[in-house]
Protein backbone atom coordinates (compact mmCIF):
# COMPACT_ATOMS: atom_id res chain seq x y z
CA UNK A 1 0.00 0.00 0.00
CA UNK A 2 2.50 2.51 0.68
CA UNK A 3 4.37 1.75 -2.15
CA UNK A 4 1.57 2.27 -4.10
CA UNK A 5 1.49 5.72 -2.83
CA UNK A 6 4.87 6.46 -2.47
CA UNK A 7 4.76 5.74 -6.62
CA UNK A 8 1.77 7.69 -6.95
CA UNK A 9 3.53 10.26 -5.70
CA UNK A 10 6.53 9.99 -8.00
CA UNK A 11 4.03 9.56 -10.84
CA UNK A 12 2.13 12.69 -10.12
CA UNK A 13 5.48 14.46 -9.28
CA UNK A 14 6.87 13.52 -13.21
CA UNK A 15 3.78 14.92 -14.57
CA UNK A 16 4.01 17.95 -12.45
CA UNK A 17 7.84 18.76 -13.76
CA UNK A 18 6.65 18.12 -17.22
CA UNK A 19 3.73 20.66 -17.14
CA UNK A 20 6.34 23.10 -15.46
CA UNK A 21 8.65 22.57 -18.22
CA UNK A 22 5.57 23.14 -20.75
CA UNK A 23 4.72 26.41 -19.38
CA UNK A 24 8.73 27.84 -19.17
CA UNK A 25 8.38 26.22 -22.97
CA UNK A 26 5.91 28.24 -23.59
CA UNK A 27 7.16 31.23 -22.01
CA UNK A 28 10.39 30.93 -23.63
CA UNK A 29 8.81 30.53 -27.16
CA UNK A 30 6.92 33.78 -26.10
CA UNK A 31 10.00 35.48 -25.07
CA UNK A 32 12.53 34.73 -27.92
CA UNK A 33 9.87 34.71 -30.91
CA UNK A 34 7.63 37.70 -30.11
CA UNK A 35 9.75 40.21 -32.25
CA UNK A 36 9.76 38.08 -35.02
CA UNK A 37 6.28 37.24 -34.66
CA UNK A 38 5.44 40.86 -35.20
CA UNK A 39 7.74 41.41 -37.61
CA UNK A 40 5.97 43.24 -41.02
CA UNK A 41 8.40 41.18 -43.75
CA UNK A 42 7.81 37.66 -41.96
CA UNK A 43 4.19 37.99 -42.26
CA UNK A 44 4.76 38.92 -46.14
CA UNK A 45 7.26 36.22 -46.57
CA UNK A 46 4.79 33.98 -46.01
CA UNK A 47 2.89 35.01 -49.03
CA UNK A 48 5.52 34.23 -51.82
CA UNK A 49 8.53 32.60 -49.72
CA UNK A 50 9.50 29.05 -51.95
CA UNK A 51 8.22 25.57 -50.80
CA UNK A 52 11.17 23.54 -50.95
CA UNK A 53 13.44 26.06 -49.04
CA UNK A 54 11.13 26.52 -46.55
CA UNK A 55 10.51 22.53 -45.74
CA UNK A 56 14.38 22.26 -45.91
CA UNK A 57 14.20 24.54 -42.76
CA UNK A 58 12.03 22.81 -41.13
CA UNK A 59 13.51 19.37 -41.84
CA UNK A 60 16.78 21.09 -40.69
CA UNK A 61 15.13 22.41 -37.42
CA UNK A 62 13.72 18.99 -36.19
CA UNK A 63 17.91 16.73 -36.04
CA UNK A 64 18.81 20.64 -34.37
CA UNK A 65 16.02 20.66 -31.77
CA UNK A 66 17.11 17.23 -31.07
CA UNK A 67 20.66 17.75 -29.87
CA UNK A 68 19.86 21.02 -28.52
CA UNK A 69 17.23 18.98 -26.56
CA UNK A 70 19.55 16.31 -25.60
CA UNK A 71 21.71 19.61 -23.36
CA UNK A 72 18.27 21.23 -21.93
CA UNK A 73 15.10 19.78 -22.18
CA UNK A 74 12.07 20.06 -20.51
CA UNK A 75 12.77 17.70 -17.45
CA UNK A 76 16.51 16.00 -16.54
CA UNK A 77 17.27 14.09 -19.87
CA UNK A 78 19.06 10.67 -19.96
CA UNK A 79 18.36 9.25 -22.93
CA UNK A 80 17.71 9.94 -26.86
CA UNK A 81 13.81 8.85 -26.73
CA UNK A 82 13.21 11.64 -24.18
CA UNK A 83 15.48 13.83 -26.10
CA UNK A 84 13.22 13.32 -29.19
CA UNK A 85 10.04 13.73 -27.27
CA UNK A 86 11.25 17.03 -25.98
CA UNK A 87 12.30 17.90 -29.06
CA UNK A 88 9.02 16.98 -30.74
CA UNK A 89 6.85 18.74 -28.50
CA UNK A 90 9.08 21.97 -28.46
CA UNK A 91 8.25 22.36 -32.33
CA UNK A 92 4.61 21.54 -31.34
CA UNK A 93 4.59 24.72 -28.37
CA UNK A 94 6.84 26.70 -31.41
CA UNK A 95 3.80 25.83 -33.93
CA UNK A 96 1.09 26.30 -31.39
CA UNK A 97 2.91 29.47 -30.16
CA UNK A 98 3.19 30.99 -33.72
CA UNK A 99 -0.51 29.85 -34.97
CA UNK A 100 -2.26 31.42 -31.51
CA UNK A 101 -0.17 35.29 -31.69
CA UNK A 102 -0.79 35.13 -35.37
CA UNK A 103 -4.35 34.46 -35.09
CA UNK A 104 -4.72 37.41 -32.08
CA UNK A 105 -2.75 39.95 -34.50
CA UNK A 106 -5.08 38.75 -37.10
CA UNK A 107 -2.14 37.88 -39.61
CA UNK A 108 -3.75 34.70 -40.82
CA UNK A 109 -7.34 36.23 -42.26
CA UNK A 110 -9.66 34.62 -44.33
CA UNK A 111 -8.04 36.19 -47.35
CA UNK A 112 -4.78 34.57 -47.64
CA UNK A 113 -5.26 30.70 -48.86
CA UNK A 114 -4.52 27.78 -46.58
CA UNK A 115 -0.61 27.00 -47.93
CA UNK A 116 0.09 30.87 -46.99
CA UNK A 117 -1.78 30.11 -43.66
CA UNK A 118 0.48 26.95 -42.97
CA UNK A 119 3.75 28.67 -44.60
CA UNK A 120 3.36 31.80 -42.36
CA UNK A 121 2.70 29.34 -39.59
CA UNK A 122 5.95 27.37 -40.30
CA UNK A 123 8.35 30.85 -40.70
CA UNK A 124 7.26 31.37 -37.01
CA UNK A 125 7.31 28.23 -35.91
CA UNK A 126 11.03 27.50 -36.14
CA UNK A 127 12.25 30.49 -34.07
CA UNK A 128 9.42 29.76 -31.73
CA UNK A 129 10.32 26.14 -31.05
CA UNK A 130 14.01 26.92 -30.36
CA UNK A 131 13.05 29.71 -27.85
CA UNK A 132 10.72 27.00 -26.07
CA UNK A 133 13.72 24.76 -25.08
CA UNK A 134 15.46 28.01 -24.16
CA UNK A 135 12.93 28.63 -21.90
CA UNK A 136 14.24 25.62 -19.53
CA UNK A 137 17.47 27.31 -19.39
CA UNK A 138 16.53 30.92 -19.21
CA UNK A 139 13.68 30.57 -17.08
CA UNK A 140 14.51 27.45 -14.88
CA UNK A 141 15.35 28.06 -11.15
CA UNK A 142 18.18 25.26 -10.54
CA UNK A 143 21.50 26.81 -10.58
CA UNK A 144 24.81 26.13 -12.07
CA UNK A 145 25.81 24.20 -9.01
CA UNK A 146 22.39 22.05 -8.54
CA UNK A 147 22.84 21.43 -12.43
CA UNK A 148 25.83 20.13 -12.14
CA UNK A 149 24.89 17.72 -9.36
CA UNK A 150 21.81 16.47 -11.24
CA UNK A 151 25.08 15.88 -14.27
CA UNK A 152 23.11 18.47 -16.40
CA UNK A 153 26.09 20.80 -16.71
CA UNK A 154 29.92 19.57 -16.89
CA UNK A 155 32.04 23.03 -17.26
CA UNK A 156 34.33 22.14 -20.19
CA UNK A 157 32.80 20.43 -23.14
CA UNK A 158 33.78 18.78 -26.40
CA UNK A 159 35.22 20.87 -29.15
CA UNK A 160 32.11 19.63 -31.86
CA UNK A 161 29.89 20.29 -29.11
CA UNK A 162 30.91 23.35 -28.59
CA UNK A 163 30.92 24.40 -31.98
CA UNK A 164 27.27 23.20 -32.48
CA UNK A 165 26.27 25.64 -29.90
CA UNK A 166 27.71 28.60 -31.65
CA UNK A 167 25.76 27.07 -34.64
CA UNK A 168 22.48 27.34 -32.49
CA UNK A 169 23.04 30.61 -30.92
CA UNK A 170 24.26 32.35 -34.37
CA UNK A 171 21.09 30.58 -36.10
CA UNK A 172 18.16 32.08 -33.65
CA UNK A 173 19.44 35.67 -33.28
CA UNK A 174 20.63 35.77 -37.25
CA UNK A 175 17.12 34.47 -37.55
CA UNK A 176 15.44 37.88 -36.22
CA UNK A 177 17.01 39.93 -38.84
CA UNK A 178 17.76 37.77 -42.00
CA UNK A 179 14.20 38.78 -43.60
CA UNK A 180 14.19 42.03 -43.14
CA UNK A 181 14.92 44.45 -45.98
CA UNK A 182 17.58 46.68 -44.05
CA UNK A 183 20.35 43.87 -44.48
CA UNK A 184 20.34 44.32 -48.29
CA UNK A 185 19.75 47.75 -48.22
CA UNK A 186 22.90 47.92 -45.61
CA UNK A 187 25.21 45.71 -48.09
CA UNK A 188 24.66 48.16 -50.88
CA UNK A 189 25.64 51.08 -49.00
CA UNK A 190 28.80 49.73 -47.36
CA UNK A 191 32.24 50.23 -48.29
CA UNK A 192 35.31 47.49 -48.70
CA UNK A 193 36.35 49.29 -45.33
CA UNK A 194 33.14 48.75 -43.80
CA UNK A 195 33.14 45.55 -44.47
CA UNK A 196 36.79 44.84 -43.27
CA UNK A 197 35.82 46.70 -40.08
CA UNK A 198 32.54 44.74 -39.42
CA UNK A 199 34.48 41.52 -39.94
CA UNK A 200 37.18 42.51 -37.39
CA UNK A 201 34.69 43.61 -34.62
CA UNK A 202 32.51 40.47 -34.88
CA UNK A 203 35.65 38.53 -34.00
CA UNK A 204 36.68 40.39 -31.62
CA UNK A 205 33.35 40.31 -29.78
CA UNK A 206 33.48 36.66 -30.23
CA UNK A 207 36.63 36.23 -28.20
CA UNK A 208 35.93 38.84 -25.88
CA UNK A 209 32.22 37.47 -24.91
CA UNK A 210 33.85 33.77 -24.34
CA UNK A 211 37.20 34.35 -22.81
CA UNK A 212 37.99 37.69 -22.04
CA UNK A 213 35.30 39.54 -20.11
CA UNK A 214 34.46 36.44 -18.18
CA UNK A 215 31.11 36.93 -18.06
CA UNK A 216 28.94 34.00 -16.30
CA UNK A 217 29.26 30.65 -17.88
CA UNK A 218 32.33 31.94 -20.72
CA UNK A 219 35.63 29.55 -20.65
CA UNK A 220 38.54 29.78 -18.47
CA UNK A 221 41.85 29.48 -20.33
CA UNK A 222 43.81 26.76 -18.69
CA UNK A 223 46.71 27.34 -17.38
CA UNK A 224 49.88 27.73 -19.75
CA UNK A 225 47.26 28.14 -22.43
CA UNK A 226 47.97 30.93 -24.81
CA UNK A 227 45.11 33.40 -25.78
CA UNK A 228 46.12 33.06 -29.53
CA UNK A 229 45.70 28.98 -29.37
CA UNK A 230 41.84 29.41 -28.13
CA UNK A 231 41.32 32.32 -30.95
CA UNK A 232 42.43 30.07 -33.51
CA UNK A 233 40.60 26.76 -32.29
CA UNK A 234 37.40 28.45 -31.11
CA UNK A 235 36.90 31.92 -32.23
CA UNK A 236 37.93 31.75 -35.75
CA UNK A 237 36.26 27.82 -36.59
CA UNK A 238 33.01 29.72 -34.91
CA UNK A 239 33.34 33.03 -36.92
CA UNK A 240 34.03 31.36 -40.31
CA UNK A 241 32.71 28.16 -40.16
CA UNK A 242 29.68 28.64 -38.04
CA UNK A 243 28.69 32.40 -39.25
CA UNK A 244 29.44 33.82 -41.98
CA UNK A 245 29.34 30.88 -44.00
CA UNK A 246 26.85 28.51 -42.83
CA UNK A 247 24.34 30.40 -41.20
CA UNK A 248 24.53 33.67 -42.84
CA UNK A 249 24.26 33.18 -45.83
CA UNK A 250 21.83 29.98 -45.36
CA UNK A 251 19.37 32.10 -43.79
CA UNK A 252 19.41 34.91 -46.34
CA UNK A 253 19.29 32.08 -49.04
CA UNK A 254 16.01 30.95 -47.22
CA UNK A 255 14.68 34.06 -46.75
CA UNK A 256 15.30 34.41 -50.47
CA UNK A 257 17.59 38.09 -49.81
CA UNK A 258 20.35 36.52 -52.08
CA UNK A 259 17.81 36.04 -55.07
CA UNK A 260 19.54 38.14 -58.09
CA UNK A 261 22.34 39.73 -56.16
CA UNK A 262 26.20 39.80 -56.99
CA UNK A 263 28.79 37.61 -55.23
CA UNK A 264 30.14 40.74 -53.87
CA UNK A 265 26.79 42.15 -52.63
CA UNK A 266 25.70 38.27 -51.22
CA UNK A 267 29.42 38.57 -48.86
CA UNK A 268 28.96 41.61 -47.64
CA UNK A 269 25.05 40.56 -46.61
CA UNK A 270 26.92 37.60 -45.17
CA UNK A 271 29.37 40.02 -43.34
CA UNK A 272 26.46 42.09 -42.18
CA UNK A 273 24.48 39.29 -40.82
CA UNK A 274 27.43 37.65 -39.28
CA UNK A 275 27.98 40.76 -36.56
CA UNK A 276 23.97 39.91 -34.73
CA UNK A 277 25.12 36.11 -35.35
CA UNK A 278 28.73 36.26 -33.96
CA UNK A 279 26.75 37.94 -30.76
CA UNK A 280 24.06 34.81 -30.59
CA UNK A 281 27.20 32.33 -31.15
CA UNK A 282 29.34 34.40 -28.46
CA UNK A 283 26.57 33.94 -25.92
CA UNK A 284 24.93 30.56 -26.66
CA UNK A 285 27.84 29.06 -24.25
CA UNK A 286 26.82 31.92 -21.79
CA UNK A 287 22.93 30.99 -21.94
CA UNK A 288 22.70 27.30 -22.86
Amino acid sequence: MVTAINRRDADDDEVGQFLIGLARGTAGALLFALPMLMTMEMWFLGLYVDSWRLLLLCILNLPLLLLLARRIGFENIHSWNQALRDAITAYGLGIAVSAAVLLLFGILNDQITASNIVAKIALQSVPASIGALLGRSQLGQHSDAEDEEEGEYSGETGYLHELFMMVVGALFLSLNVAPTEEMILIAYKVTPYHILALCLLSVAIMHGFVYALHFKGSHQLHEGQKWWQSFIRFTLPGYVIAIAIAISIYTLWTFERLDHTSLSQIMNAAVILGVPASIGAASARLIL
